[in-house]
């Protein structure tokens, strides 16, 4: 019989790469920007149990181009706030934006990560850097600047919280429960430049990131840098506490049609 491949594999082929991948050492360039925004604006975008951490905050831009060892390079974009759970710090992404389903499909799935296709590119050339993040057809991050100084290679941990769900397929409320994920990543930069640039956030009804409104620009940076991590369940979070954050993952594109007709 000729080998079927969508067949059952046995117990040696059921090799999760994608979840390999995290955990390998990968190198990527990016550029990276910090900035303070409204604190109400963070209380209202952590859903429970998280909770802004007094007096920071802080909103992450990473916008990232992601060489694998085999197959093309990606891009990968992560926006998100500081948080904590409990005493634990760490940051909540709201918006991670990829350029190929690969890059997607692993992470939400298996972790909870808030991933989307889109297009995303970070460039340097000489000292003028560059990262852009656009769908459907709204350009909504732009980050710009010149190279000003060369700062010392850096080795850190630090931690995600994600959520982990599953809608119902009634298309009403969640099957159950959902679980609230640590993402533990260890990140380590060869090359890291300070940048002097401008953060923009431009408005899109389906992607709002410009709701994270820029008060103050903390930092930019340009690194090249390898990160992994791996992701561990700690509690589960009431299906009722989710539901108002759903929207948060999944795209309305009804709002493009009412655009359209307005």
């Amino acid at each position: 019989m000729a080998n079927v491949r969508y067949g059952a594999r046995p117990p040696e082929a059921r090799r999760n790469r994608e979840i390999e991948a995290t955990r390998a050492e990968i190198w990527s360039t990016a550029v990276t920007a910090l900035w303070e925004t409204d604190p109400e604006v963070i209380a209202a975008i952590l859903p429970p149990p998280l909770a802004p951490v007094h007096g920071e905050p802080i909103v992450r831009c990473t916008i990232t181009t992601v060489q694998m060892p085999v197959g093309p390079a990606f891009g990968a974009g992560w926006l998100g706030v500081r948080a904590r759970h409990g005493d634990v710090i760490g940051e909540y992404p709201i918006f991670m934006p990829m350029t190929t389903e690969q890059s997607v499909v692993g992470g939400r799935e298996n972790y909870g990560e808030p991933k989307k296709i889109a297009d995303v590119r970070a460039t340097k050339d000489g000292d003028a850097v560059e990262g852009v993040i656009a769908r459907m057809g709204f350009t909504l991050i732009e980050v710009r600047g010149r190279v000003v100084e060369e700062r010392e290679p850096y080795e850190l941990s630090k931690r995600d919280f994600w959520f982990k769900f599953l809608p119902a397929a009634s298309g009403e409320g969640l099957e159950d429960d959902g679980w609230l994920v640590y993402g533990e990543k260890t990140e380590k930069a060869r090359v890291n430049l300070g940048i002097d640039g401008d953060v923009i956030l431009k408005d899109s009804p389906i992607d709002p990131v410009a709701d994270l409104v820029v008060r103050r620009v903390l930092d930019i940076n340009w690194t090249e840098r390898a990160s992994t991590q791996v992701g561990r369940t700690v509690a589960r979070v009431p299906a009722a506490d989710l539901m108002p954050f759903v929207h948060q993952r999944y795209d309305d594109l009804s709002v493009l049609g009412k655009n359209a007709k307005d």
